[in-house]
């Protein structure tokens, strides 16, 4: 259940799809007092009517709305505000002492001879167990069975208790291991991008806002490729979020990022994000909203959108957002979201001014910066830091730069030498990349490529393939790519973040 503020403006409408009723806050009637705000980035969109929700004159008061509008003029801000997330994600790294500190607040409740069934999360919470499965085994059939037999040894009284702790509590989910990375996951099944509550004061009464969260995890950014706001913070900040607290923040600056053109064949999603990091690290956007825009969003899939969206920590931004259009409405069908949902998603955006097609206005930023999608060129990430890309062209050089002289050692007893340079862990893992189909696809054929060319894998390189989730080991598997993999010795290790985590 959700509750709402005061509703000083009188905001409050309803929205009707196939018969059934939603209230809502709207943008349109806050503007007929506050004056035109169409204009503001989506992202900030989020925020107005986050503001407008809760409203309640102490922790949201309309002077916080009204900051917007000044926010439009100056295009920065330093006025505070409380933001209030619809949900929080969390790992299990991160997120049992969470559990933990609930579990202990039960006791301590009871011990003063209260209820201890109220102490429940006040804010949808799930848990996506992906951080402790370990790639011990590797490049057999039985490399994903035996990991999983480990992890679970390793773990198994954090898994019961988070087992006992979804029975235990009201509003808390756990995806179980050997499902996939929580960031995927999230993409894929739990974000909704219009989310649905019942309203606490009014009981039969739903209310759709847009789907928000905070999350325990750097990375919990890649949501915000489905147009889910979102971006990750400290245990303490979720734990407060969890417990219905709201997230004190600066109203943010809006950095613009204009995408035109399309991209040539033969590059990928991956290369155009590592040169996106480049641009914005170069620009600055610590602290500050990344916004993309422009004719060429039309040529991105979502999985393109994802994968940019999930590296704003490497840029440095608070998130990177993508507005909700065509494409977000095509991904939520196509992942099997409820229909009539779905159908609420689009008539939400386009009522509120928060959809996006080739005949919208741009948004007024704080700055922008632009990139024709024709200039991508396949791209490594740099030895130390992802924004360090070198363009595959220029990679002979670049190692020659690290390495000037290349040294050898024998290996004892395996009859060969290693080298400066060698590659020693070659794992097709990471939220980035394994969301991506084009991207696994690739890796798929490049495998089934090298096996024609008779190539084979060097005895001293550690193999793996550890997906964001089982939906790719289901297509790759119907493509016969994953047979290919296998003789290569990238066989299934796990599901989750393994060699990226260390």
């Amino acid at each position: 259940m959700t509750r709402a503020g005061h509703d000083t403006l009188q905001t409050r409408k309803t929205l009707t799809i196939d018969g059934k009723k939603y209230d809502y806050f709207s943008l349109k009637e806050a503007q007929a007092k506050l004056g035109d705000l169409s204009r503001l980035p989506y992202s900030m969109k989020v925020l107005f009517e986050n503001l407008l929700r809760f409203e309640d004159g102490r922790s949201v008061q309309v002077e916080d709305v009204e900051a917007l509008k000044t926010w439009l003029a100056t295009r920065k801000s330093e006025h505070e505000i409380a933001y209030r997330p619809a949900r929080v994600l969390m790992q299990d790294f991160t997120g049992v002492p969470a559990v933990v500190d609930l579990a202990t607040m039960r006791e301590a409740m009871k011990a003063l001879g209260g209820n201890a069934q109220k102490i429940n999360p006040l804010t949808a919470v799930d848990l996506v167990i992906d951080h402790s499965v370990m790639v011990g085994e590797y490049g057999t059939t039985r490399s994903f069975k035996d990991n999983v037999d480990e992890e679970f040894k390793q773990n198994i009284e954090r898994y019961q208790f988070l087992r006992w702790g979804q029975s235990a509590f009201k509003n808390f989910r756990v995806v179980p291991p050997g499902t996939g990375i929580c960031h995927q996951v999230n993409v894929e099944y739990l974000a909704q991008t219009i989310w649905v509550e019942e309203d606490e004061d009014q009981k039969g009464v739903n209310i759709a806002y847009p789907d928000t969260l905070v999350g325990t995890d750097s990375h919990t950014t890649m949501v915000n490729g489905l147009g889910v706001l979102g971006w990750g913070v400290g245990g303490i900040e979720a734990e407060a979020a969890m417990l219905g607290q709201p997230v004190s923040m600066l109203i943010p600056e809006v950095i613009g990022f204009k995408i035109t053109g399309k991209m040539k064949e033969g590059t990928t999603a991956t290369d155009l994000v590592l040169m996106v990091t480049q641009m914005l690290r170069a620009k600055g956007v610590v602290n500050k909203f990344v916004e993309f825009y422009g004719p060429g969003l039309d040529a991105l899939s979502l999985a393109d959108r994802a994968t940019i969206a999930n590296m704003a920590p490497e840029y440095g931004a608070t998130c990177g957002f993508f507005p909700i259009d065509a494409e977000t409405i095509r991904y939520l069908n196509f992942t099997g979201r409820d229909p009539h949902r779905v159908k609420l998603v689009e008539a939400y955006a386009k009522e509120q001014g928060m959809w996006r097609d080739a005949n919208s206005v741009d948004p007024i930023f704080t700055d922008t910066l632009e990139m024709d999608l024709s200039a991508v060129e396949p791209s490594m990430a740099g030895p130390k830091r992802p924004q360090d890309r070198v363009p595959l062209s220029k990679a002979v050089e670049s190692i020659k730069a690290i390495a000037p002289e290349i040294r050898k050692s024998p290996v004892e007893g395996a009859g060969y030498d290693l080298e400066d340079g060698a590659v020693v862990i070659a794992a097709i893992t990471s939220c980035t990349n394994t969301s991506n189909p084009d991207v696994l696809v690739a890796a798929g054929l490049v495998a089934r490529k090298a096996l024609a060319k008779g190539l084979t894998t060097k005895p001293w390189v550690k193999t793996s393939l550890a997906p964001g989730s089982q939906v790719v080991t289901d297509y790759l598997t119907k493509a016969g790519l994953q047979a290919d993999l296998d003789k290569l010795g990238f066989n299934l290790v796990g599901y989750g973040c393994t060699t990226c985590i260390g």
